[in-house]
């Protein structure tokens, strides 16, 4: 369990400066950006509870969970400048984030007794959920829906599948396995330039 709790944290304050960054990027006041933080940070982990039955979500009743979301959107708004979207690292986080989400939305679907598609479900909307409730509070379309150039909910699922297929031989092992395939994927179709098909002029 300590494995799991470290991994979320990492994962929610990932997204939680994902989400400050872009409020800070389409010029959002600090309210705005603590606001995009929070649900980028917490949105697709409690759609996830939502959906297995856990309620209220776990995120909720996690005041130090919360107080660190705040103070890593107010840390991000103020020292945006030494930041940037598209940089490299952030790229790396982002993706680090989309992995321990999926995977650890899959092992509670598996610890909530959902089955095959059900587990997986709930590992990609928890990779996904939150940046999709970022982008509709923003304005912009969600990225899932058109993104061109890597893979992003589809690597979150992949990811899930990996962790429900080892999960009855190591709980953790799935978990760090599901983890490492969600990353390999989104980086490899980043290498690659590959994308999922669109529509046909």
């Amino acid at each position: 369990m300590e494995l799991l709790d470290g991994l979320a944290w990492l994962g929610v304050l990932t997204f939680a400066v994902s989400g400050a960054l872009v409020a800070v990027e389409r010029r959002f006041d600090l309210i705005g950006a603590l606001v995009l933080a929070a649900v980028t940070a917490i949105g697709g982990g409690s759609i996830r509870d939502v959906i297995v039955g856990a309620l209220p979500p776990a995120s909720f009743t996690n005041e130090p969970l919360l107080w660190a979301v705040a103070a890593t959107a107010v840390a991000t708004f103020y020292l945006h400048r030494r930041l940037r979207l598209e940089s490299g690292w952030l790229y790396a986080l982002d993706t680090l984030g989309l992995a321990i989400f999926a995977a650890l939305g899959a092992e509670r679907g598996l610890s909530f007794g959902l089955g095959l598609w059900g587990s997986v479900f709930a590992g990609a909307v928890s990779g996904v959920g939150g940046g999709v409730l970022r982008d509709v509070l923003s304005g912009q379309v969600p990225g899932i829906f058109y993104r061109a150039g890597d893979f992003y909910a589809s690597a979150a699922a992949v990811g899930a599948l990996v962790t429900f297929a080892l999960y009855g031989v190591q709980p953790d092992l799935a978990v760090l396995a599901g983890i490492a395939v969600t990353t390999a994927v989104r980086a490899g179709s980043r290498m690659l330039k590959l994308q999922l098909p669109v529509p046909r002029d």
